[in-house]
């Protein structure tokens, strides 16, 4: 079929790896790939799909078991919107519970920045005293001057 890609293509347009792809496909995450006369695997459009969402559902922390869950209520159709929607919901809960945290976090790195700012503008040391080494103080404003 001319519309079907190589498993290369794939790779290509996902990021993943030959063996990821395979990978995927041996842990059932995607069904098997049907394979031309030469045996080469072939990829339809909605498989590639699938990938591509599995690929995003990895990256923001979804299980491997829940991402095989997932891809099981696919293959029962309709019936299955309702519970493919609640692990979806849940995974979301998930990231945005994680995005909180990444918030407060990026917060306490950004104010330990400001912290060594201000110590390297007043030419302090870490424990506030004033930095009396010449070639110590000449350094610290070089790297305040290039942050």
């Amino acid at each position: 079929m001319p519309d079907d890609l190589s498993i290369a293509d794939v790779s290509a347009r996902t990021g993943l790896t030959r063996d990821t792809l395979r990978w995927y496909e041996s842990e059932g995450l995607i069904p098997a790939v049907p394979r031309n006369a030469a045996g080469v695997r072939r990829y339809d459009e909605a498989t590639v799909r699938m990938i591509d969402l599995l690929v995003r559902l990895r990256r923001t922390g979804m299980s491997v078991a829940h991402m095989r869950d997932f891809v099981t209520m696919v293959g029962q159709g309709a019936r299955s919107h309702g519970r493919r929607m609640r692990l979806l919901e849940d995974h979301r809960e998930e990231m945005e519970a994680r995005i909180r945290e990444l918030i407060d976090d990026l917060g306490a790195v950004d104010d330990k920045i400001a912290h060594y700012r201000r110590l390297i503008d007043a030419g302090l040391d870490c424990g506030e005293q004033p930095i009396t080494d010449p070639d110590e103080l000449a350094q610290q404003r070089l790297l305040g001057e290039t942050d």
